[in-house]
């Protein structure tokens, strides 16, 4: 996976992948290497992932980068924003003192959508896309609510904050509500706040299933077992 990244060199960009490649999945990635130094304790790779975590976490800690607005969904600065939260829950090596911790890129990532949950149409959710001006900002999917509802949950978690676990279980009810989790558990890809989400994009894509899953996860560990 290493050998297809290129941000560390000189001509190369600290958390970019680069074409084909998207945003979102540099993050994953980044998230992946995480769990690497966690379940490995080798830190091979650290140098890499704290340069492309700290360098895509833009200019007001928040990672909205201002290189990706063109395209930024909702949906791709979670990625990072998780990746920032796994980071905080494994103990991953902190950041320098000048620079933000884990914890707080996740919060912000958490603030800037929670601030962008919208009301206006469809009785809530978040839009795909953050800027009016990209393709598919009337689009409301399942990976954006799934992923918001997971990094809620997952601070919920870990700091006990009540406000986290009302945002997290919105954004569920919401997802149900609107027939985005069916009640067989299915999960499907999003529907459309042009027309009031009154119609569903039946598609499934099992990382939409899973960012509820560890999101559910997280909330039954809280509750049950602390």
């Amino acid at each position: 996976m290493v050998s297809f990244y290129y941000g560390n060199t000189t001509d190369g960009i600290p958390g970019l992948l680069g074409d084909p490649y998207y945003w979102w999945e540099a993050g994953a990635m980044f998230s992946s290497l995480i769990d690497y130094w966690y379940y490995t304790g080798s830190d091979t790779y650290n140098e890499i992932t704290t340069q492309a975590m700290l360098h895509q976490r833009g200019a007001n800690m928040d990672y909205e980068p201002e290189n990706q607005t063109k395209s930024l969904g909702n949906d791709d600065q979670a990625f990072w924003g998780m990746a920032a939260m796994t980071a905080a829950e494994v103990g991953y090596p902190d950041p320098p003192d000048d620079q933000p911790g884990w914890l707080a890129l996740a919060q912000a990532v958490f603030n800037r959508q929670a601030a962008r949950w919208d009301n206006e149409t469809c009785n809530g959710g978040l839009r795909w896309q953050i800027f009016p001006f990209n393709t598919g900002y009337d689009y409301k999917n399942s990976i954006t609510q799934g992923s918001f509802f997971n990094i809620a949950s997952r601070l919920y978690a870990y700091t006990g904050n009540e406000t986290y676990n009302e945002w997290a279980t919105k954004a569920y009810r919401w997802s149900v509500d609107t027939g985005l989790i069916s009640g067989a558990f299915q999960v499907f890809d999003g529907t459309d706040a042009a027309i009031e989400c009154g119609d569903l994009n039946h598609i499934q894509w099992s990382y939409n299933t899973g960012v509820y899953m560890l999101g559910a996860a997280m909330l039954f560990n809280k509750v049950y077992f602390t």
